[in-house]
């Protein structure tokens, strides 16, 4: 029978599972409705992203009783698999966040206590490299304690499968459906981590796992030459956001050939409160503030920033005036399809039917070029999981050889080692394709402005309306479901002429709440965020001028704002 907030917020005060700051956290709220309300209406949800929260104690908040109540059903999820899933075992990741080395020793315990054995790295390393040691150790599954770029307030559990892929739905439903039937505090099997280690179940992995999956990295460098060519001359400014990237990724690019890398000092310190940035989302350009000052001092060309777990990348070039100008994860996308089939054109390394991978809030204008060169496209929805579909998909029946996969939020995926979006590798090709640019006397905003010229102008924007709270889900759902009943006739002065709803499944994608509403040059795609209390809205636009693109996604804001009552 399930509790109301108010029982499940007194079973857990009188748990004796609860350590005594705990308890002094949860006594007190006593007082506070709203509080006690918010930690206990209901579990974080687990999804397909796995569990993402602010860090706190109670059901709704990340902690150790949370993690050890998921793990707890992961684990039986993988014991039905059989023995040899269980041999197999699991690899475990955590990144720089505040509790998420303790969090992932937590995780090893408890699979160790269900008979499972556990790899865990011996500090923090960049997400793909996760996905990586799912593969390259055979193993069952994996668990990754990170929040991406969420604020410090947050931490997350992303788990993986077999094919080094976020988990698919059918097991996340599972995990959700166990974790249904266990009482959070009696019905977990636990071992402290001194305990599972002298089990024999625990393995810690690090520096030989470094260099397999450093060696995949460099393997994906297409024209290493050209770094060399303009190593003496070329600068690069990076910042890993006090994160998992401080050491694979300037590691990566010295292998490369970079000479002068100048890693930003005070974010490269490993600092889960984040200080030097209110949020450490290379999606944001005032994250990049100290990078800039120092690209400034040392004069270079590039800034490069990952964000803390390390599997997206944000980009700044110099313009001529001498100040830094954003690359945003559309843009980038795009100069490195256009860079990847030039440049494997002129190697002779393109394969057989090559394919590149866009979601479908990407750009179009990724489509165009791909299609002009021959290039197969398939579209996804947003996710590196459904992306991996589609890469197991094309080896099951032999059709195509992808060269590239990417999403607009600064995501990118290449090679056959990850199945997850991976900054480090993203970095090596990004300082790869400046330096050809470079050796051209060329930035890539100037490379950006030229494939602009050629294909046209596309603008894409994004809007975030946060919807916090029980209130907040039932909102979203309200709005979806007014668009549906009633779409909007007109969108940026342009009559509304298909609307695409995917809540039944379309063009072979299953069923998701995603409602698409395009013109003859606007395309708006509405969605709720998977990890977020968060309705996005996805513009954009095509024209023949940026101004023009840009005033047909502000118009389309504004109507859709109209809408929404924003």
């Amino acid at each position: 029978m399930k509790r109301s907030y108010k029982e499940e917020y007194q079973y857990w005060l009188d748990s004796p599972a609860l350590g005594e700051e705990e308890w002094k956290e949860l006594s007190a709220i006593a007082g506070d409705d709203k509080e006690i309300e918010s930690r206990f209406y209901a579990p974080l949800e687990f999804g397909t992203a796995g569990l993402r929260g602010i860090m706190a104690t109670g059901l709704n908040r990340m902690n150790i009783h949370v993690i050890r109540w998921a793990t707890q059903a992961f684990a039986a999820v993988i014991k039905a698999e059989g023995e040899e899933a269980c041999r197999k075992g699991v690899v475990v990741c955590y990144d720089c966040r505040l509790n998420s080395e303790k969090f992932a020793r937590e995780a090893a315990g408890v699979m160790a206590a269900n008979g499972i054995r556990v790899r865990i790295f011996d500090a923090l390393r960049p997400t793909p490299e996760l996905s990586f040691a799912v593969l390259h150790y055979g193993a069952t599954a994996g668990i990754n304690i990170t929040a991406s770029h969420n604020p410090k307030e947050y931490n997350g559990y992303k788990v993986y499968w077999s094919d080094g892929a976020q988990l698919p739905p059918q097991h996340a439903a599972a995990v959700a459906a166990e974790m249904g039937k266990l009482d959070i505090f009696h019905d977990v099997k636990r071992l402290s981590f001194d305990e599972a280690m002298a089990s024999g179940l625990v393995e810690v992995i690090g520096a030989e796992t470094d260099e397999a999956f450093l060696a995949n990295v460099m393997s994906m460098s297409i024209n290493k030459s050209v770094v060399e060519k303009v190593a003496d001359e070329f600068k690069i400014v990076y910042t890993p956001f006090h994160g998992a990237g401080y050491k694979l990724v300037p590691e990566a690019l010295r292998r490369l050939g970079v000479k002068h890398l100048f890693p930003e000092p005070k974010q490269m310190v490993i600092d889960g409160n984040f200080p030097t940035v209110v949020s450490p989302n290379p999606e944001n350009p005032e994250g990049f503030y100290l990078a800039v000052d120092l690209a400034k001092q040392v004069g270079s060309d590039l800034i490069i920033g990952t964000d803390p777990d390390s599997d997206r990348v944000g980009t700044m070039v110099r313009g001529k005036d001498g100040e830094y100008r954003t690359i945003t994860g559309n843009q980038m996308g795009v100069l490195l399809l256009d860079y990847i089939i030039t440049a494997r054109r002129e190697s002779g390394t393109m394969p057989a039917n090559p394919a590149f991978i866009k979601t479908i809030v990407t750009t179009n204008m990724g489509r165009e070029i791909a299609e002009k060169n021959g290039v197969h496209v398939d579209e996804t929805f947003t996710g590196f999981k459904f992306m991996a579909e589609k890469l197991a998909e094309y080896k099951r029946d032999g059709s195509y050889n992808y060269i590239l996969a990417y999403e607009e939020s600064y995501g990118y995926m290449m090679g056959d080692y990850v199945r997850d979006k991976d900054a480090v590798t993203a970095c090596v090709m990004i300082t790869e394709m400046a330096a050809y640019y470079f050796e051209q006397g060329m930035t890539l905003a100037q490379a950006m402005d030229a494939l602009y010229e050629k294909f046209g102008y596309y603008r894409n924007e994004l809007q975030s309306v946060v919807l916090p709270g029980e209130d907040g889900m039932e909102r979203m759902s309200a709005i979806l479901t007014a668009l549906r009943a009633a779409p909007p006739h007109t969108l940026a002065g342009e009559r509304v002429t298909r609307v695409r709803d995917y809540l039944g499944g379309l063009d072979g994608l299953p069923a998701s709440d995603v409602l698409e509403l395009r013109t003859a040059h606007v395309k708006v795609i509405v969605r709720p965020s998977g990890t977020e209390p968060k309705l996005k809205l996805y513009y954009s636009a095509h024209a023949r001028t940026m101004a023009g693109a840009a005033a047909l996604c502000a118009a389309a804001r504004r109507d859709m704002s109209a809408r929404l009552g924003e």
